[in-house]
């Protein structure tokens, strides 16, 4: 399949082609929540790569901002009548996209939710992600085993993204408290469990600022909190700055996920403990591939084994490696982060 794209790329460049051949050249389109995330970014860049390589027309849009649905209907109606034969998407509202999708679907496009999955999953042909419970799992592993004994008297405050209790919010958190060895009760729900090491859980907005204000709010509860999980690496890093002005920066370990550089940066100097990181590049460039494949011989995506998703891959970051738990350093980190 990526030999018949670059070849059909190299006849377009040396002009071999017709008009109608070019005229023909699947069209796919990316659309994200907006321009400016790092995440994002990476995410348009990967796919533009692989379209180049594979000599496909890739047309990107994205929201004015995060949760701007009307301007992602709107990308996905242009794609329709432009003879599109894929659509990559990153949903700003997972639920109120999905009636657009179907439309789409009908139309005969081969949608693929990237990340963020529909509501419901199956509204999309297929979701490319990162399987966020394992990547909140390992940071789990990670820290019982650097922990060890101190683990069974450990202090957690759990730090989300907010009371929505979207998909990956819940899989993080989960993922997690099942890692740590936790009993998760309901896998579907977060705060529901009774083990009494939960100092609490609170909201974070995914940002530095809701990370300093949610770390603040759970010392004032319990101040001997000493393990922190939270929802994303901006969030950790307010949580790392709360616990600064209260001198206890260094008795308390932080965990996280997402991989974006400044994240990794952060475990590098001592900030967070371990991340795990996702890979926004290849999560694009292999949704990519599978539009051109569908374009080429009606072959759709499948799922990765056990799971109702296509995985893309995590990896687990930290300069302080425990036995049992896999990961790479933070010099690796550096090269395969993004933002």
């Amino acid at each position: 399949m990526k030999f018949m794209y670059r070849k059909l790329a190299c006849l377009v460049a040396a002009g071999a082609l017709s008009t109608t051949a070019m005229a023909e050249t699947p069209i796919i389109g990316l659309i994200t929540k907006t321009n400016t995330n790092p995440f994002f970014v990476k995410m348009k860049e990967g796919a533009q790569e692989k379209a180049q390589e594979l000599g496909v027309e890739l047309r990107t849009f994205a929201g004015r901002y995060d949760g701007d649905n009307e301007t992602q209907v709107q990308a996905i109606e242009n794609l329709i009548a432009s003879g599109a034969k894929g659509i990559l998407i990153t949903p700003s509202d997972p639920a109120g996209i999905v009636p657009t999708i179907q439309r789409a679907r009908e139309a005969g496009l081969l949608v693929i939710a990237l990340d963020t999955p529909l509501s419901p999953a199956s509204a999309a042909d297929m979701t490319f992600a990162t399987d966020n419970f394992k990547a909140g799992e390992m940071i789990g592993q990670w820290a019982k085993a650097k922990m060890g004994d101190k683990a069974k008297d450990a202090k957690i405050a759990l730090l989300d993204l907010n009371t929505s209790e979207i998909s990956v919010d819940v899989a993080r958190d989960q993922g997690f408290l099942k890692g740590f060895g936790i009993d998760i009760k309901d896998p579907q729900d977060i705060g529901d469990e009774t083990d009494p090491r939960i100092v609490g859980n609170d909201v974070t907005q995914g940002s530095e600022e809701g990370g300093r204000r949610a770390m603040e709010n759970l010392m004032q509860k319990d101040p001997e909190v000493n393990l922190v999980y939270t929802i994303n690496e901006p969030a950790a890093a307010g949580a790392y700055e709360a616990l600064k002005s209260f001198g206890m920066e260094d008795d308390v370990l932080i965990v996280s996920v997402d991989g974006g550089c400044p994240g990794v940066r952060n475990v590098r100097d001592g900030v967070i403990g371990a991340t795990s990181m996702q890979f926004p590049l290849r999560m694009a460039a292999e949704g990519v591939e599978a539009i051109a494949t569908f374009a080429l011989s009606g072959t759709k995506p499948a799922a990765t084994d056990g799971l109702d998703f296509y995985d893309t891959g995590v990896t687990l970051i930290t300069d302080s490696p425990a036995d049992g738990v896999q990961s790479v350093d933070s010099k690796v980190g550096l090269n395969m982060c993004w933002g």
